[in-house]
C-alpha cells in the first residue's frame, strides 16, 4: 500500500508539469500570432501573396496549355508523317530539351534579367510568361500522349467519312485526348502552384515571400512559415478533391 501511494505525489507533478507546458507553448503561440497576423494588420501580406500566386499560377497554366497543344500536335504530326513539320519538330524537340533539363528558378530569373530586361513588363507578367513557358514543355508531353493514346480507329474512320486530317484530329481526335488528359493537366496546374514559390526571386510578393517579409519584420520564423505552408496545404487539398471528383465523373461517363 505505501509503495502504491508514493506514486501519487509523483504522478500529481508531472500532470502539472505537463499543464503547464502546453499553457506555455499555448501563450507563445497565441502571442506569436498576434504578432505576425494582427498586429498592424499583417495578415494582408499573406492576402496579397495569395493572390498574386494563384494570378500566376492561373495565368501561367493557361499558357502552358496552348503552348503544350501546339508542340504536341507539331510532333504528332511529325510522327505521322515524317516529311511534314520538320523545322517545326526540330524546333519543338529544342524546346522541350531546354526546358526540361534545366531548373525553373534559373529559367525565371533569365526571363526577368535578360530577355525582359528592357522591355516595360510588370514582375508578374514576366512570371506568368517564364512559369508558362516551362510548364507548356511538361503539357506538350501530357497531350502527345493523350492524342497518340486514342485508337487509330479513330482517325480511320474520319478519313473514311472524308475528312482532311486537319478535321479529323480537331473534330474527332483532340476531344477524346483531352478528355484523358484532364487529370494530369489538374495535377500540373497543382505542381505548378507550388513551383511558383521561387517568384521572390525576382522580386514577387508571393505567398512564400509574404511570410518571408512578416518573418523579417517580427523576427518570429516558425508561425508565418507554417502559415505559409498551411494555406499552401489547403490549396492543394481542395484541389486534389477536385480533380479526384472529376476523374470519378469521367469514369462514370466512359462506363455508359
Amino acid at each position: 500500500m505505501n509503495l502504491q501511494l508514493s506514486f501519487i505525489p509523483l504522478a500529481a507533478d508531472t500532470g502539472n508539469e505537463l499543464m503547464q507546458f502546453f499553457t506555455s507553448l499555448y501563450l507563445q503561440l497565441s502571442d506569436q500570432f498576434y504578432q505576425c497576423f494582427i498586429c498592424k494588420n499583417r495578415y494582408h501580406y499573406i492576402i496579397d501573396g495569395l493572390k498574386n500566386t494563384l494570378i500566376i499560377t492561373f495565368f501561367a497554366v493557361l499558357l502552358g496549355v496552348a503552348l503544350g497543344t501546339a508542340i504536341a500536335l507539331v510532333k504528332v504530326g511529325h510522327a505521322n508523317n515524317p516529311k511534314k513539320f520538320r523545322l517545326s519538330n526540330r524546333i519543338c524537340t529544342l524546346y522541350l530539351t531546354l526546358i526540361r533539363g534545366t531548373p525553373v528558378i534559373v529559367q525565371l530569373m533569365i526571363m526577368y534579367y535578360v530577355i525582359l530586361s528592357n522591355a516595360h513588363v510588370s514582375d508578374i507578367m514576366a512570371a506568368i510568361i517564364a512559369f508558362g513557358i516551362n510548364s507548356g514543355a511538361y503539357v506538350a508531353e501530357v497531350i502527345r500522349s493523350g492524342i497518340q493514346s486514342v485508337d487509330k480507329g479513330q482517325i480511320e474512320a474520319g478519313r473514311s467519312l472524308g475528312l482532311s486530317q486537319r478535321t479529323t484530329m480537331l473534330k474527332i481526335v483532340f476531344p477524346q485526348a483531352l478528355k484523358n488528359v484532364l487529370p494530369a493537366i489538374g495535377n500540373e496546374f497543382i505542381a505548378l502552384l507550388k513551383e511558383t514559390s521561387v517568384a521572390g526571386y525576382i522580386g514577387i510578393q508571393d505567398l512564400t515571400k509574404s511570410g518571408d517579409i512578416i518573418r523579417s519584420i517580427t523576427y518570429l520564423a516558425f508561425t508565418p512559415l507554417l502559415m505559409t505552408a498551411a494555406v499552401y496545404l489547403i490549396i492543394v487539398i481542395g484541389l486534389s478533391a477536385i480533380l479526384a471528383r472529376l476523374e470519378r465523373r469521367l469514369h462514370r461517363s466512359d462506363n455508359r
